[in-house]
């Protein structure tokens, strides 16, 4: 299954752009917005996946205009960030 829309259960997923190199995690999704962290520790995305992450200075806003699709495992990007 895939969608281009983000919820809280995306929290924690890689981010993959079109080139399929990943640039990071989704550490939270508030509003329909995600926050992408570069490179988040391993704390970072534990808590993520378990819906406890915020955004830090260094996350990346990330729209829906930017997903290209969703999967159970990645999230893809129609371009780079």
């Amino acid at each position: 299954m895939t969608r281009e829309q983000l919820t809280a259960a995306d929290e924690g997923k890689r981010v993959l752009n079109t080139d399929g190199n990943d640039v990071g995690r989704i550490v939270a999704v508030e509003d329909g917005r995600g926050y992408v962290e570069p490179n988040p520790s391993l704390t970072d995305t534990i808590k993520a996946k378990l819906g406890w992450g915020d955004p830090t200075e260094t996350a990346h806003p990330l729209d829906e205009g930017s997903i290209e699709r969703i999967t159970d495992e990645a999230i893809y990007l129609r371009g780079t960030l």
